[in-house]
């Protein structure tokens, strides 16, 4: 087995031909800035369909520092990370996205504060390129997330970071099967420092993350860090009935006094009947809702799918896995 290197980037991808061997060069600059004596570098193909995967086979041939595995369909964004974090055999760990906005001039000052001691490295973006709205809902979000879960999220905080090895085998051991990694780095602990960053501009393709997208990894970190909802609707029934109580009660003593003989006309109440039923019937749709997002992630746990597939990777090296190694293991190639 090679001996492990200082440090591994990770780069999880899709469709992100034009932004390769650019990024490479860029890399491998600023690791020579920070004096880094060893690296890896791990391509992690998310279902690309353009050529990414050949223009990493040829950086492979060339240099084989450059590693890759190729999933055998697109994951998603958080699956491709976590695929890659369990070939990464670094002694510290970078994640970084392809498309060059994450600026790799950040690296030796990540990887000096690393050496300084800290075990992970976060990053926030000073000027997200988003729509107004979302940028609105951002600031909204994060907040309200970090209150409800107990974590330290920030505006803007991204999934271009450093995380020591033992942060990385921690991370990698945590068996959820939707991973909001931006969560779990926050919750795990560790000595943590932020760096603020300029996004530049994209070189070439589109952005990969549509509001649906980010509306889900808003969700996910919801769902994956606190019952507040569930307690919340808790309390809201729990609140509501106090309220329709003495209401009930009123109506059931006019159904005791007719019974008794007494002449009592029922008020006609019509609109006050409906709106009751209509709100209560929404409070019940919206508690089931709920409900039924914990129960979809339940019985996706239970299934024991593994959160990526490997189709091929690069070379037949030891892996850094504490993970199960059906996760792990390309179909057909042993």
């Amino acid at each position: 087995m090679n001996a492990s290197p200082e440090v591994s980037m990770i780069f999880p991808l899709r469709d992100e031909a034009g932004n390769l061997k650019v990024l490479y060069e860029r890399v491998r600059e600023a690791f020579r800035q920070a004096g880094v004596p060893s690296y890896e570098l791990v391509f992690v193909d998310d279902g690309s369909r353009d050529e990414s995967l050949t223009i990493i086979k040829t950086l492979r041939a060339d240099d084989p520092c450059v590693r890759y595995l190729s999933l055998s369909r697109s994951f998603g964004h958080q699956a491709a990370l976590f695929a890659g974090l369990c070939w990464a055999r670094g002694r510290a760990v970078i994640m970084m996205d392809a498309d060059l906005q994450h600026p790799p001039e950040l690296i030796p000052e990540m990887i000096r504060l690393w050496r300084e001691g800290y075990e992970i490295v976060y990053t926030t973006k000073r000027n997200a390129q988003i729509a107004w709205f979302w940028r609105w809902q951002m600031r909204l979000v994060y907040p309200v997330l970090s209150k409800l879960a107990g974590l330290r999220l920030s505006f803007g905080q991204s999934d271009f970071r450093l995380l020591d090895s033992k942060v990385a085998e921690v991370l990698r051991s945590m068996p959820e099967y939707r991973k909001f990694l931006r969560g779990l780095v926050s919750w795990v602990g560790f000595k943590q420092i932020g760096i603020a960053y300029t996004v530049p501009k994209r070189c070439e393709g589109r952005s990969k993350y549509s509001y649906r997208t980010l509306a889900r990894l808003a969700l996910d970190g919801l769902f994956a860090f606190s019952a507040f909802p569930l307690r919340m609707l808790l309390w809201f029934g729990i609140t509501l009935s106090a309220i329709l109580a003495p209401y009930m009660v009123w109506v059931m003593s006019l159904g005791v006094r007719r019974m008794l003989g007494e002449v009592v006309d029922y008020p006609t109440g019509w609109v006050t009947v409906v709106v009751a039923v209509l709100l209560i019937g929404s409070v019940q749709l919206v508690a089931i809702g709920l409900m039924g997002e914990y129960i979809a992630r339940i019985f996706e746990q239970t299934q024991g799918r593994p959160p990526f597939i490997v189709r091929e990777y690069s070379d037949q090296e030891q892996r850094a896995v504490p993970v199960p190694e059906r996760w792990a293991e390309p179909v057909g190639l042993g």
